[in-house]
């Protein structure tokens, strides 16, 4: 198993910029991948940004060059700086870990999800 406690959400005027933090902890060597998700009023969620475990990155068209991803091994921590906030960047952030484990040569794929925090971009 491994937990996750996102931190850094709140309120922002736009233009403006916030810094999310994700711990994990528990299983967390089984994990190959983890990023950000978001979730809109009435909208579904959306992957944001991602990383895995050698430092690759991905990230959604609507945050790409605002939005950075990165991860401090040590502290089994993931951030997302976030920058240059529109109002349409409201939402409850999630963060996510995957573990990828083959079982007879077949990947099974755990999810794992923190309880959110609310990121308000308004002024």
């Amino acid at each position: 198993q491994v937990q996750l406690v996102e931190s850094g959400g709140g309120l922002v005027q736009p233009g403006g910029s916030l810094r999310l933090s994700c711990a994990a902890s528990g299983s967390i060597s089984s994990i190959n991948i983890m990023g950000w998700h978001r979730q809109g009023a009435g909208k579904q969620r959306e992957l944001v940004a991602a990383i895995t475990s050698g430092g690759g990155t991905n990230y959604s068209d609507s945050v790409k060059g605002r939005f950075t991803i990165s991860r401090d091994n040590a502290k089994n921590t993931v951030y997302l700086q976030m920058n240059t906030l529109k109002p349409e960047d409201t939402a409850v952030y999630y963060c996510n870990a995957k573990s990828i484990i083959y079982y007879r040569g077949s990947p099974v794929v755990n999810d794992y999800w923190g309880q959110g925090t609310q990121v308000t971009v308004s002024s």
